[in-house]
């Protein structure tokens, strides 16, 4: 149902061809239109040689950087891994990239893009990559046994330049977690509602202005009161994209009917 709406909608009026999407892990009841819209935006595109998924560790053990040497199976088939990039990752940083890879067993952050890549892109490999956020310090006891996020998107960067070819990115992303469900005292009102797009819009400026230093600068002094879960997906994809435009497509807000959680989304396209 929701590929059928994807193929009926116009198209967005980007002037320029996406090299990587920001798109919600939301579940698809409450996220469809900021999936649909971000996703819409990437048919027709030239297949690329590789796509690199930058998702969030919701429910793991593993601190750092978390990769799988596992394949992904949808209801439209397999997703074979990147191979070339995944084992040149492994060879970089040895057994702590992959210590953790049963994390991506309970983790939605990057299931619910696979069957869009299927449908929008394709047969294509992917390099799944569950980040963590830049603004927390890894545990101590972590940092040898684990790769944080600085060394992961160096390594990345160079193992990219080195591969060559064309890589699409998708920062898996949803953005604040509001309402009692979230820890908040108070049901999420209209007031609330609005005081949280006033936050995420003024944090989406940071991140349209393509300066993955700026965005992370002002999320740290914000202190993330709005608890974006997706910080290191998306300065991630800024780092690795060096995008030199970015265009918001959508904003959607999805909250209960009693107001207690409301969940934000975007959808972007970066050139």
């Amino acid at each position: 149902m929701l590929f059928l709406w994807l193929e009926q909608t116009e198209d967005p009026e980007l002037e320029f061809t996406p090299r990587g999407i920001v798109a919600p892990h939301l579940d698809y009841a409450r996220g469809w239109p900021n999936y649909a819209a971000a996703w819409h935006a990437v048919r027709g595109i030239e297949r690329p040689d590789r796509v690199v998924v930058l998702g969030t560790n919701h429910f793991g053990i593993g601190d750092g950087v978390v990769l799988t040497e596992l394949d992904f199976e949808t209801p439209l088939g397999r997703v074979g891994r990147d191979r070339a990039l995944l084992d040149g990752l492994v060879s970089r940083f040895g057994r702590p990239i992959t210590v953790d890879q049963l994390d991506h067993l309970p983790e939605h952050s990057i299931d619910l893009q696979l069957p869009w890549i299927q449908h929008c892109i394709g047969d294509v490999p992917v390099l799944a990559a569950l980040v963590p956020d830049p603004l927390r310090p890894m545990i101590e006891d972590a940092e040898t046994e684990r790769v944080g996020f600085d060394d992961f998107v160096a390594g990345l960067s160079s193992l990219l330049e080195e591969l060559g070819g064309r890589t699409f990115f998708v920062a898996s992303s949803d953005l604040s977690h509001v309402g009692p469900q979230f820890g908040e005292p108070r049901p999420v009102d209209e007031q609330r509602q609005a005081d949280v797009e006033r936050h995420d819009r003024e944090m989406m400026g940071h991140f349209l202005a393509g300066d993955p230093e700026q965005f992370i600068g002002a999320m740290q002094w914000n202190n993330n009161p709005t608890r974006w879960c997706s910080v290191g997906g998306m300065t991630a994809l800024l780092r690795l994209a060096k995008p030199e435009v970015i265009e918001l497509i959508d904003y959607r807000q999805a909250r209960d009917d009693r107001g207690i959680a409301m969940v934000s989304s975007a959808a972007m396209a970066i050139g």
